[in-house]
């Protein structure tokens, strides 16, 4: 049963930023950049826009791929905006507003992309600590050529003429800019931010981690209240972050399992468990590591491997679950990212990974779904983490993957070759950690390929697998470049593995970024 978390978590908001989003790859960012505020900010799809209650305080439109000037543009219903709260209109959003009003915007003689310097026109609240000359980023193939008549601008650049704008009837405070202050190519984006949520939109900020433990837990203790509820956890920092909330809700209510797929890192299944002793988690550890391997046997297409391996989760949580005949809930990980891309500005997405949040579970099981963390980004899930005091060795963990390592074993899966890969994925991540780099990285890990390659041992000549070693930095996992870590570290990582690993001769490093690679090889 899905029962609507958003706003029964959001609710409890005293002060948010609503940002319609109208399809731009920079939406999320903007709602980062409000949270770094300490505000709490949430993403609507632009034709869903809400009652705004109280707590909203401001509206930011977003900016989009689409053209205003398209016949199949993005029409948002600004009356139930407009005089209501303050609205800041970002590049789409800024010329939407500017046309919508009266205003002209039409096609740019070229296409405005990269750099610009801002020049202030006319002093105003929303440019307040803005220097002259502030580098800003541009992406827009239209631009404002004609502003209404009861509009100004503040601003422009060298290339075009409006580049911030506001209404000047008070009774509408309406803003615009043609550029992306959400982006750290715009050097002082964050201060107009600023300008807007607090000083235009009179948020305080006061959503810190701390606020949102204490809040979270009121939440789910008025929403579970004396129910139990059945949670699987990884090991890794959104499942063991969102148990430990439901635990200070609802204490020995929780039933947590930690399944051991057999396609987990060396050692991992007993070091997690051990990791949680001392929290006072009440958790099981299932060992079905036979079950899966005998499941993925042959399997070599990536998305049957998520698929079987979903599946057969669902079978051993369903067993185990079957013991607790009173539970009524299903916990989950979920973030704010895997919400927003569920609902997208177009539907639903096409392709959302088949492994996340094991997918028809709730519905078999019968089973409400709460899911405490579904208005965080990781990185605020780590800091709320941090406020309840979870150990740094959950809490810095790097991210896994949900099917673990069998889409890092390219082709089918054998428990010999989970055995190769978690050797040689022992030794670089232990590395990593001994060299003080594994802080210092997003995500790292190690690839069995399917290839055999010619090599030479002592006098005789070997024919035996390959692997590769990924590691990137990024921020959010959305984007992600190549970690460029030194060549004697990688020549020593390559040492041990082909040394002490036997049946692995040739280690190779992946240095592709994403886009437009993944950072995962399936």
């Amino acid at each position: 049963m899905k029962i609507n978390q958003n706003s029964i978590f959001a609710a409890k908001m005293k002060e948010k930023i609503l940002i319609l989003d109208f399809g731009s790859q920079y939406t999320q960012l903007i709602a980062r950049r409000v949270r770094e505020l300490k505000v709490y900010s949430e993403i609507v799809p632009f034709n869903k826009i809400p009652v705004l209650d109280a707590s909203i305080k401001g509206i930011i439109l977003s900016g989009s791929p689409f053209s205003v000037t398209d016949e199949n543009a993005l029409h948002p219903t600004l009356d139930v905006l407009i005089g209501k709260r303050p609205v800041l209109g970002i590049c789409y959003g800024a010329q939407y507003l500017a046309n919508h009003y009266g205003g002209t915007v039409a096609p740019s003689k070229k296409r405005e992309y990269g750099k610009a310097e801002l020049n202030i026109v006319k002093p105003d609240i929303l440019l307040e600590n803005i220097s002259e000359g502030s580098q800003i980023w541009m992406s827009h193939g239209d631009t404002i050529t004609a502003l209404p008549s009861y509009f100004d601008c503040l601003a422009k650049t060298e290339s075009i003429d409006v580049a911030a704008y506001r209404c000047n009837d008070f009774e509408q405070v309406v803003y615009g800019i043609q550029f992306h202050p959400e982006v750290t190519h715009s050097e002082e984006g964050k201060q107009i931010i600023e300008n807007f949520v607090c000083k235009v939109s009179g948020c305080v900020g006061d959503w810190t981690p701390d606020a949102f433990v204490e809040e979270t837990v009121k939440t789910l203790q008025e929403q579970i209240g004396d129910e139990k509820v059945l949670m699987a956890l990884s090991g890794g920092v959104d499942s063991t972050v969102g148990a430990m909330l439901l635990h200070k809700a609802i204490g020995e209510n929780l039933y947590c399992f930690f399944v051991d797929n057999g396609l987990l890192r060396k050692n991992e299944f007993e070091e997690v468990l051990t990791s949680y002793e001392g929290m006072g988690l009440n958790i099981k550890g299932v060992d079905a590591r036979e079950r899966f391997w005998a499941i993925l046997a042959g399997v070599t297409d990536p998305e049957k491997k998520r698929k079987a391996i979903g599946k057969c989760f669902i079978d051993v949580f369903e067993e185990e679950a079957a013991k607790f005949s009173d539970v009524k809930w299903l916990g989950q990980g979920t973030i704010y990212p895997d919400v927003i891309e569920s609902v997208s500005v177009h539907g639903p997405s096409v392709t959302i990974k088949s492994h996340h949040n094991v997918g028809g579970l709730p519905e078999k099981l019968k089973l409400k779904i709460v899911e405490p963390l579904r208005m965080l980004f990781k990185d605020e899930v780590r800091r709320v983490g941090r406020a309840m005091g979870i150990t740094e060795r959950i809490i810095g963990r790097h991210p896994f993957p949900g099917p673990g390592l069998a889409i890092r074993i390219l082709g089918d899966i054998s428990p010999q070759k989970v055995r190769l890969l978690q050797e040689a994925d022992h030794i670089f991540i232990n590395n990593l950690k001994k060299y003080d780099l594994y802080d210092k990285v997003w995500q790292a890990g190690t690839i069995l390929l399917p290839v055999q390659s010619v090599g030479v041992m002592g006098d005789e000549r070997t024919y035996e697998q390959a692997v590769a070693l990924r590691c990137v930095n990024s921020l959010d996992g959305m984007t992600a470049e190549w970690s460029q870590l030194p060549y004697e570290f990688l020549a020593k990582v390559s040492s041990e593995i082909i040394n002490q690993v036997k049946g692995i001769n040739r280690v190779v490093y992946d240095i592709s970024t994403k886009p437009p690679a993944t950072i995962e090889w399936e």
